[in-house]
């Protein structure tokens, strides 16, 4: 093995744990900013109860796949002044 393959996988090393690291904070600043979205759709108690469902990991996915299937959503959003 050469010097730059060899240098090559310890970049690719220090790489993949500072993204390790950073991950979490990446996830939640994404569920963050869905929780957001949808409370502003669906009103809060709504929001916040469609997006503590999509974050439970076979919960969510058995409800998305419910809803494609249903064709709308579980939870409406809420009524348009």
């Amino acid at each position: 093995m050469s010097i730059q393959q060899t240098a090559m996988r310890m970049g690719q090393r220090t790489a993949v744990k500072r993204l390790g690291r950073a991950l979490p904070w990446v996830g939640a600043a994404v569920a963050l900013a869905g929780l957001m979205s949808t409370v502003r759709r669906k009103g809060l108690i709504g929001g916040a109860l469609d997006t503590a469902l999509n974050v439970m990991p076979f919960v969510g996915s058995a409800k998305n796949v419910a809803e494609l299937v249903r064709g709308r959503d579980f939870i409406r959003d809420r009524a348009s002044a």
